[in-house]
């Protein structure tokens, strides 16, 4: 049986935050726009918190979206490479003796993508602050687009790997020089610099400043690509506005955006990466699968998944990882227990280090530890990996 009290989780950060304020639970369920069902039931662990309500909490609460989330804390052994990193992003503009060749950095980027694809966030850590240098220099040498589009694309895995770990003022740096860089490179690479930058929205809570952003892209895109790279640049937009439209609780916009991402998809019969970022049939299917769950449509959600699963799918990690998050999600908000915890066990042995950092990951783990009440040998072994004690 379970002995640990309060396992964590975002859900768990609300109540804190909460008392913190001394906030009753009424005041809180009005400002956010919620039962006071809802908010009781997510304190305890009965029901698991979703990003979108964890957005109406921040702003009722007065605090940021990554204070309700969690930040995950910098480990000893990754300071030093995080700290050579800022030193990196702020010396964008003061280039250095550049000493490599496109082909190193290409090799070096391909490795990186590699990396990132496989969720392995301590290696992108280590790997990111010299690479990003040596790019930076080059491009400042060379001037050329395809320099300066190196430099935006590994600053597309700085984003990355800050969102991943809620370090927010990282992932806004991040947004910013790489659309730098993407202004002195394509329109394709300002597609996917725009993609990430309505992701820092996204992932501060500011939905609408997100969307904003999808749409001046998605326009821009239109009139400056052709072919398929306008496929792939309206796709990936297409999937942003997706998940932003869900997580507002915008079923119309979610719909919307769906179908402009399916008809883009046509264009590619196997998904294809740009830059670390998947897009094709497969990975818009795993996006509508995430839409359907934050719409609390928990049976669409699994019909969706359903079908991936008769697929032969060559999906990245750290798009695996999530799929079987949202798939426990839904199974865990219709009441099937076990089957939320068979997924959630999928989703670790598919992507472990970014399963131990994703809010989703932290709040069904919490859950799951306050429904079961009795010993369970798969939670017990997925908490001891999340560093849960109960």
């Amino acid at each position: 049986m379970a002995t640990a009290l309060d396992p964590p989780g975002p859900g768990r950060n609300v109540a804190t935050l909460r008392k913190a304020r001394d906030m009753t639970q009424t005041g809180l369920a009005r400002a956010a726009g919620v039962s006071l069902s809802t908010v009781s039931k997510i304190e305890v662990g009965d029901r698991a918190l979703s990003q979108g309500m964890a957005a109406a909490f921040a702003r009722a609460l007065g605090v940021t979206l990554a204070e309700v989330l969690g930040t995950d804390t910098v480990k000893p052994d990754e300071s030093e490479s995080l700290d050579a990193l800022r030193a990196t992003i702020r010396r964008f503009d003061l280039p250095g003796d550049s000493l490599v060749t496109s082909e190193s950095l290409r090799h070096g980027l391909n490795e990186l993508i590699k990396l990132r694809g496989d969720a392995n966030l301590t290696t992108v850590l280590a790997r990111l602050p010299q690479l990003l240098s040596d790019t930076t220099n080059y491009a400042h040498a060379a001037g050329s687009p395809e320099a300066w589009a190196m430099v935006a694309d590994f600053y597309s895995a700085v984003y990355w790997l800050a969102a991943r770990h809620r370090w927010m003022d990282l992932a806004d740096l991040a947004v910013l020089k790489q659309k730098l860089a993407a202004e002195r490179a394509t329109p394709l690479v300002a597609a996917i610099a725009a993609r990430d930058e309505a992701g820092a929205f996204l992932n501060s809570g500011d939905f609408d400043g997100g969307l904003a952003v999808v749409e001046r892209a998605i326009v821009a895109t239109e009139s400056t690509l052709n072919g398929r790279e306008k496929a792939l640049g309206l796709g990936i937009l297409h999937l942003r506005g997706l998940t932003l439209t869900g997580r507002m609780g915008n079923s119309s916009e979610a719909e919307r955006h769906s179908a402009g991402a399916w008809q883009a998809s046509e264009e590619f019969p196997v998904d294809v990466n740009a830059a670390g970022i998947t897009f094709g049939a497969a990975n818009t299917a795993t996006h509508v699968l995430a839409t359907a769950v934050d719409l609390e449509h928990h049976r669409e959600a699994l019909d969706v998944a359903q079908r991936l699963e008769g697929q032969d799918l060559d999906l990245p990690a750290t798009r695996v990882g999530p799929v079987h998050m949202n798939i426990a999600r839904a199974k865990l908000a219709l009441g099937d227990r076990d089957g939320a915890l068979a997924s959630l066990a999928d989703a670790w042995g598919a992507a472990p280090q970014m399963s131990k950092v994703h809010p989703t990951s932290r709040e069904l783990m919490r859950v799951l530890i306050s429904l079961h009440k009795r010993s369970n040998p798969v939670l017990t072994k997925l908490a001891r990996k999340a560093g849960v004690h109960f």
